[in-house]
């Protein structure tokens, strides 16, 4: 009893000095400033309705409410602090509740300071200033409406770290139903744009560039993965155990866990801002009443997981396309229903069908666009051709392959003093396809047209592609034309766009115009009449700009291109070379001639538009290149400096007569990076042009259309101010163009290489002449000399010994032997596997040759 009162009286004695403290403090204030008095009084009051805490962030920090973040980054914030779960809150930084827990300083709703309900308020501080919206003007001009910009959000959330969307709004006194719909549509696209993460609790978070990471998931077909950032720099390495959650293709913001034993740094999953596939396509399985689809792409390592109601009309064994209705978790795999029955695996063309599908091309029409395309009609009106120069005198031809079915650009030539008048007549797609309409907005979508074999997937409908906007002869059609100059050594003096009417006067395959003005095969000459004196001097100009791209250093690699012919029944009957001949190369290089001029116009005039950039390659792969070039005795450029374009042509001419010209060809090749649509100018490396863009093919790329639209706003000398596009906005449009095109590439690989198995089943046991295509650490890649079909020698077919791999000299050496394999060496082999279903033909090693 003694004891409780003891303590009792020590509890008294202690509350008592922290009043009497409290009050002396309040005496001194006086003597303060108003302001310096009023911030001191708060925070002792904070600090003594936390009990024991020192300070407001070390008593919120108690009640397991996040502390305030303070990180160093570009923004210029403050010091770092670790915001992991149970991490120590920094005293020193006043760390802020976490916006969902709702705690206040003294620990009840409200956040309001010690004192009697119904009180007098406290007296505040210097009031602060109101919130200027540094878009407000721009919001205003979009939106009838307008709520707060991102930029305002984010400068907003930055400040207190976290914030709800209830407090939010109070922040932004925002109380409408409308403003409460807008604003959390505009949270939910900027999680999905990587600008801020939610936590568990539905608090906002900036996502701080040096803290977080945003990326793209590549996953490798063994479990694993890596996250490609958005802003550049090296992969983060992703295990299998945070593989769980992801799937290829998903966009998510990672932290930097550590590094591992390959000095890779390692990446843990902190949200996920974009699920890549909402459908997948595979093969469906019933084992013992379990049903799940094993996905057709290696990539997409999980199985989905099928409940027996959600089957529809699926059989075990069948392709279905699958949409996944929840998405794996650490624990279980993902849950989907069957969409669609694809059909049996066996079915002719289901390779291309299943790439389709699986890399989620858009290949159905939607209502509006078809009741769009319909309203377009089949002719050009007569009011369309109004105020446009007349050429259908002019014998303009379209020249293109033999099963060419939209025929998108046109071309004449003549000469004049000091060169030659060259014409590029190009379909005019931005005619008819208006900005925002149904039709752009799906063509936007696709991006491209994608060429399977024997079959196109079209950007816009074949009412447009093939007919109206088809460049077919002997019919009206309206186009932008490009009208150059060219002098006698091939360059561009003179430029301009201009909108016309014509009528080609001839539709002419490559092979026609070779037999005639190549070849001059009197028969040709004779069919063509008196077409044959233009085409002959579209044949000297093309002399001309070969001497132009000679002079400039204009990269040509040997390559063969291959072409798939098929039977009736869509059965591969044989895969043939595409041998490309001079008439191939004259409108090839009037094309380009038509793009470099349309990236100077567009860069003369300064408006937003994307640009065809091809960059110089990376500094570490030329150091690699001119590594193994130099056990050849050869150089690429000068050592120690900037490779230039002209360096690889120097180099590829001196190769002409070397029996290891392939292998320098190909290791060339592989170290140019891939070209990219950008609205920043960089010039294209591999023509050796410091400007180019695409306006040759608004049919079958949005880019053109895009440009097109550029060049229409000039020549009608409309205002720079009244342009639809941005600097931004034609950014992202050119990143996704570029992942468009990059998809189309990757399903028609994907597609080729599904019908070249298909052709290879009957072929199991043959033997075949090869040459070897790739070196790995696990064996040789070959590709059959006959067929141009692809696939593994494993290490363990070749001749026994241990092999060591050099990836810099492309080789593997026998330890024992020093037997050497490396690229192109010319091998022979036996067909021994073919699995249709995993992409895979595996041969055994017979010699090397």
């Amino acid at each position: 009893m003694n004891d409780k009162k003891t303590q009792k009286s020590e509890t008294g004695s202690k509350l008592g000095s922290k009043i009497g403290a409290l009050a002396r403090s309040i005496v001194k204030s006086m003597r303060k400033s108003k302001p310096e008095a009023e911030a001191e009084v708060t925070t002792k009051v904070e600090a003594t309705k936390g009990g024991e805490a020192k300070s407001r962030g070390e008593a919120e920090g108690k009640t397991g409410a996040k502390p305030r973040k303070r990180s160093r980054s570009r923004r210029g914030r403050g010091g770092k602090q670790d915001t992991r779960p149970g991490a120590k809150p920094d005293t020193k930084s006043g760390g802020r509740p976490d916006a969902k827990s709702g705690s206040k300083p003294d620990g009840k709703s409200g956040g309001k300071p010690a004192g009697k309900s119904g009180g007098k308020p406290r007296r505040r501080g210097p009031k602060k200033e109101p919130l200027v919206d540094p878009e407000a003007k721009s919001e205003a001009g979009r939106y009838e409406n307008p709520i707060a910009s991102r930029q305002l959000i984010l400068s907003v959330i930055e400040e207190h770290n976290v914030m709800t969307m209830p407090e939010l709004l109070a922040h932004l006194k925002m109380g409408t139903d409308d403003e409460h719909e807008a604003l959390r549509r505009r949270l939910r696209a900027m999680v999905r744009d990587g600008q801020l993460v939610q936590n568990r609790r539905d608090g906002y978070l900036v996502v701080d560039e040096e803290d977080l990471i945003r990326g793209r998931v590549i996953a490798h077909p063994d479990g694993f993965g890596f996250l490609v950032p958005e802003e550049g720099g090296d992969d983060l390495f992703l295990n299998g155990r945070e593989m769980r959650t992801l799937m290829h293709g998903d966009r998510a913001v990672v932290r930097v866990a550590g590094i591992d034993r390959r000095g890779r740094r390692e990446g843990a999953v902190v949200s996920i801002i974009e699920r890549a596939h909402q459908f997948v396509v595979g093969q469906l399985y019933d084992e013992d009443g379990v049903y799940f689809v094993t996905p057709d792409s290696k990539r997409m390592t999980q199985n989905i997981l099928l409940p027996a109601s959600e089957l529809g009309e699926a059989r075990s064994g069948q392709i279905i396309k699958v949409e996944i209705t929840k998405y794996p978790t650490v624990k279980r795999e993902a849950i989907g229903r069957v969409a669609s029955v694809i059909g049996d695996e066996a079915d002719p063309g289901m390779e291309i069908e299943i790439a389709i599908h699986n890399h989620g091309l858009p290949h159905e029409w939607p209502e509006e666009v078809l009741a769009a395309t319909s309203k377009l009609g089949a002719e050009v009106r007569s009011e369309d051709k109004l105020g446009r120069v007349d050429l259908r005198a002019t014998p303009l031809v379209t020249i293109d392959g033999e099963d060419a079915r939209d025929f998108d650009d046109a071309v004449y030539c003549e000469p004049v003093a000091n060169g030659w008048r060259l014409l590029v007549a190009i379909a005019d797609v931005a005619h008819y396809v208006e900005p925002g309409s149904a039709l752009d907005n799906s063509a936007y979508e696709r991006a491209t047209s994608v060429y399977f074999p024997g079959r196109v997937i079209p950007m816009l409908p074949e009412e447009i592609s093939n007919g109206l906007c088809s460049l077919n002869p002997k019919v009206d059609r309206l186009c932008m034309v490009c009208e150059m100059q060219i002098d006698k050594d091939g360059e561009i003096t003179d430029y301009g766009f201009f909108e016309a009417v014509f009528s080609s006067h001839a539709r002419l395959t490559y092979n026609m115009v070779a037999d005639a003005v190549v070849e001059k095969k009197p028969e040709m000459r004779e069919e063509l009449g008196e077409l044959v004196p233009h085409l002959e001097n579209l044949y000297e100009l093309y002399g001309a700009f070969i001497k132009a791209r000679n002079k400039r250093g204009s990269i040509e690699f040997d390559s063969t291109e291959t072409k798939i012919v098929f039977t009736d029944d869509k059965r591969i009957e044989n895969i043939e070379p595409f041998i490309r001949n001079d008439a191939h190369r004259i409108i090839e290089e009037c094309m380009i001639a038509a793009n470099v001029s349309a990236a100077k116009m567009i860069l003369k005039h300064e408006l937003p538009s994307l640009y065809r950039d091809h960059d110089r390659p990376d500094d570490d792969k030329i150091e690699d290149l001119r590594g193994f070039l130099s056990d050849l005795d050869l150089t690429l450029g000068e050592p120690q400096g900037k490779v230039e374009s002209k360096d690889y042509a120097v180099l590829t001419r001196k190769l002409e007569h070397r029996e290891d010209r392939h292998l320098v060809q190909t290791l060339l090749l592989r170290s140019l990076k891939q070209a990219v649509y950008k609205p920043e100018n960089t010039g294209h490396f591999g023509l050796a042009l410091t400007a180019y863009a695409h306006f040759t093919s608004p049919i079958r790329r949005y880019p053109d259309l895009l440009v097109h639209r550029a060049l229409k706003h000039i020549i009608h000398k409309r205002k720079k101010s009244d342009y639809i596009y941005g600097h931004d906005q034609m950014a992202s449009m050119g990143e996704h163009c570029s992942n468009n095109e990059r998809r189309a590439d990757e399903a028609t690989r994907d597609a080729e290489f599904a019908l070249k198995c298909e052709y290879m089943m009957d072929k199991v046991g043959k033997e075949f002449t090869a040459h070897v295509t790739s070196v790995v650490s696990f064996g040789l890649f070959v590709e059959l000399d006959d067929y141009y079909v692809e696939g593994l020698i494993h290490i363990t077919n070749l001749p026994k010994d241990y092999y060591q791999f050099d990836p810099v000299a492309h080789h593997l050496v026998g330890e024992n032997t020093g037997q050497t394999f490396r690229l192109c060496d010319p091998v022979s082999v036996r067909v021994t596997s073919v699995d249709r279903n995993e992409r895979r033909i595996d041969f055994e090693l017979l010699k090397k040759d």
